[in-house]
């Protein structure tokens, strides 16, 4: 489903999270990254070697256990939540850069889907 919207723009671009409202920056891409764009920064896989250990709580999985894929205002980013549910189906939080520390991250659930939580950025 997320590739369907790869780098989309919300029409409406806020949501609240425990009892907090949420502003999304930009939708990260998928991107051939190659050095030459300016928007790179923007890629899901730049961003995650960015964040890196700060978004996994074991330092010897291989694969992803929080996938960002927004950015949202002041650091923060909406993921996709694969810790608790099958690959099929992750769930979505908003994972906190304040919180979180090395092998540690913080986040909090916003949606048992993605597609609920587009849902969230219609109401």
């Amino acid at each position: 489903m997320y590739k369907k919207y790869n780098g989309a723009s919300p029409v409406r671009d806020s949501f609240v999270c425990k009892n907090r409202s949420y502003m999304i920056d930009r939708f990260l891409c998928i991107f051939k990254v190659t050095g030459e764009r300016e928007d790179e920064f923007y890629d899901i896989g730049v961003v995650r070697t960015l964040l890196e250990e700060r978004i996994v709580s074991d330092e010897n999985l291989v694969g992803t256990e929080l996938l960002p894929i927004a950015v949202l205002f002041a650091g923060d980013f909406v993921c996709l939540d694969y810790r608790n549910t099958n690959n099929e189906e992750p769930q979505v939080c908003v994972w906190n850069h304040e919180e979180s520390s090395d092998l540690d991250p913080v986040t909090y659930l916003t949606s048992n889907s993605f597609e609920e939580f587009l849902k969230l950025l219609q109401e």
